[in-house]
Formats: C-alpha cells, structure tokens, sequence
C-alpha cells in the first residue's frame, strides 16, 4: 500500500512529550490511525493502545483511580487511545493519569472535534498539544508527483477529492463508490449521533444547497424556507456540519466601508469528493460547468490544510460589496491583508477599484494552475 508522509508528523513526534497529551482531531477515513501507527513505529518504544469502541475499554478505565490506571499501563509509559470521545469522562481520566503517573505520554485521536473538544477539552488545559488532520494536501502529493503529471492529478482531484485510500482505487467506479460510501455511511452518522437529530433527508438536502452555493453567500432564512425548517435549525446543522470535519465557514471581511457586505457567510466543503458526491456529480471537468465553484472550493480547502500545518496564525475572509465588487479570498494576518481571486484558467482580473481606495496598502493576486503549487508550499 501507497503511504505518504503526512506533514504533521515531525510536530506530533516533537511534541509527545512526557506527562503531555497529544490530541489528533480529523475526519473518519482521512488516515489519524496510520499516522498515530507511524508515528508509534518510528519511536521505537513499548506502547499501550486502546480503543474507545470497545466497551471492555469502558469498563477497564470506568474506574478512576491511579491504582488502576497503573495496573492497565504496567510498565507501559506510552498510550494510544483511538476514539478516545467515546469513553466517558475521558478528560478527566487523562487528567488523572497525566498528572499522578510520572514519565506517561498520551496520544488519543477522534473523528468529532465536537466530542473531543466538549469531553476531553477543558480538564487538559495546559496539558496538551492540539493537531487537525484533514484529507490530503497538495504539499504531501509532492512526495510522488512532478510539476509535469501534477495538473492531470490535480484535475482527477477537482472530482474525487483527497481522502488517502483513493490511492488504492484505479477504477473511476471504484472511488465513486466509496465516496458515495463515505457519505451515507460514516459522515452522516457522525452527526445524526448528536442530539438525538433524527431528519438525515434535511441535512443531506442541506448539504445538497450548499453545494450548489459555492463561492455565495448564504442565507439562514432562506435555506429554512427551502427545507421547511427554523433559522435556527439551519444554524444549529451548519455548525454540526463544521464540526465533523465537512463544511468550513467563511465570513465577509470589513473595516470601514458601508458598502461592504458581512451579514451573510460562504461555505465550503473541506473535501471535493465528498461535495461531488451530494449531488452525484462525478463527471470528468471538460462536462462539467461548475468548474469555478470546483477550483475555488479545492484552492481554499487545501489553503486551510497549508495554515493549519505550518501553525500560520491568519483571519480568513471574503470580501463583496454592494456594487458587485469581491475578491474570494482575503487572509488578515501580521497586520497586513492578502487578497485572492481563484481562477481555474489561465484568465487575467482586475484588482477592484474599492479594494485599492479602502485598502490601498492590501495585495491582489489569481491564484491560477500556473501559480497553486507555489501558493501552497
């Protein structure tokens, strides 16, 4: 089997340190359990590894005194703990262990960074190192393609997306089944979990309107009248949605300009498989006419993957006025802003004339298949 090294895994290794918890957030299927695995092997040391779909694991840790937690570690001073959210209390048994057990190093991983954040989150505080893993990036594509064969990959990429077991499936059949897969079986069952929510159609159907939006603003109200649901119901799924590692939210962007508009967001999939899979939309770009939405949806996903691995403290927005004015993408970072526009063809834009007058020491720049790989590295 194919494996690429992941970009975080130097971090995860530096910073798995003694009586410290490493916590490693990311969607089901985008490889947290091969990289924990990698991870472990390359260190070379004894390891306990549990999982929190075992109910016997339940049972082991549902006492919560140091004498047990001894007892499961033995002279084990490494612990994995896969699904780790699914164990009740689970931050405060860390908690427990991080601090009565000298020399422990703990690595948890989970699918929800709702469950892990809510159980696991605040007993840590100042005992923990937080990674966010997502599907795969163009840097880590890099380990096997050239600039030459890049653009074709990056083409099949649009369609199916990056989940790291795609690599395995030559046949094009084969990846529209497994994302089709991914869909019924494990993404929206991570949410219906949540809440007792019990209307999968509504949020499928939701998921169907935002897919269709991309690169627009989105209304609440509007998306409640179509589904025949409350504003706040809407609101409450969008944020499910985000939560489990699918949509990401983007607000507009402004500092002092009227005319500028910020009341509604936009919203993208952080996967272009899994989006082309709601509207069961596989065919190739050449038959598609969504290719705008296609490239901007996959140059901001892999844009969140490049700040999140290189720890790049950055504010990211859209920026429209009322005159129709925008630019797709605007990062405030250091003091400064950075706009972009994304273009899938080689076509030039004008900076906007209100972006220059408003923020005349701001940058303007396409991010185009001539310049992605050199915006991503």
């Amino acid at each position: 089997m194919n494996y690429l090294v992941r970009e975080i895994t130097n971090s995860i290794i530096e910073k798995l340190k003694p009586n410290k918890v490493v916590i490693i957030f990311g969607a089901r299927r985008v490889g947290k359990t091969v990289l924990v695995n990698e991870v472990l092997a390359s260190l070379e040391e004894p390891y306990l590894a549990l999982n929190g779909d075992d109910i016997n694991v339940h049972d082991r840790l549902s006492i919560r005194t140091i004498e047990n937690y001894k007892q499961i570690l033995g002279s084990y001073k490494l612990l994995y703990i896969d699904e780790a959210q699914k164990i009740p209390d689970i931050g405060l048994k860390l908690k427990l262990m991080i601090d009565e057990i000298e020399g422990l190093k703990i690595i948890i991983s989970g699918s929800s960074s709702f469950d892990i954040s809510q159980n696991a989150g605040e007993p840590l505080t100042g005992r923990k190192y937080s990674f966010n893993l997502y599907t795969l990036s163009e840097r880590e594509f890099n380990q096997t393609e050239n600039n030459i064969s890049k653009i074709d990959k990056v083409r099949e990429r649009l369609i199916f997306g990056n989940y790291p077991e795609l690599l395995q499936l030559p046949d094009r059949q084969d990846k529209i089944d497994y994302l089709n897969e991914m869909v019924s079986s494990y993404l929206l069952k991570d949410i219906l979990v949540y809440e007792n929510i019990k209307n999968s159609h509504k949020i499928f159907n939701l998921l169907r309107l935002i897919a269709f939006q991309i690169g627009g603003e989105v209304s609440m109200q509007e998306l409640g009248k179509q589904l025949a649901i409350s504003k706040n119901t809407v609101e409450k799924y969008l944020d499910l949605l985000s939560k489990v590692y699918i949509l990401h939210k983007v607000q507009g962007f402004s500092r002092n300009l009227r005319k500028e508009i910020t009341k509604n967001s936009r919203w993208y999939f952080l996967d272009n498989g899994i989006r082309n899979a709601v509207i069961a939309n596989f065919n190739p770009i050449e038959a598609r006419n969504d290719i705008g939405q296609l490239w901007e949806n996959y140059m901001i996903s892999e844009r969140l993957k490049y700040q999140e691995y290189r720890k790049i403290s950055s504010n990211n927005y859209f920026w429209r006025t009322y005159e129709q004015q925008e630019i797709d993408w605007v990062e405030e970072r250091d003091g400064l802003l950075y706009g972009f526009e994304f273009k899938w063809k080689d076509s030039t834009s004008k900076i906007p004339s209100q972006w220059i007058s408003v923020y005349p020491n701001a940058s303007f720049e396409i991010i185009n298949q001539t310049n992605f790989v050199t915006w991503l590295e």
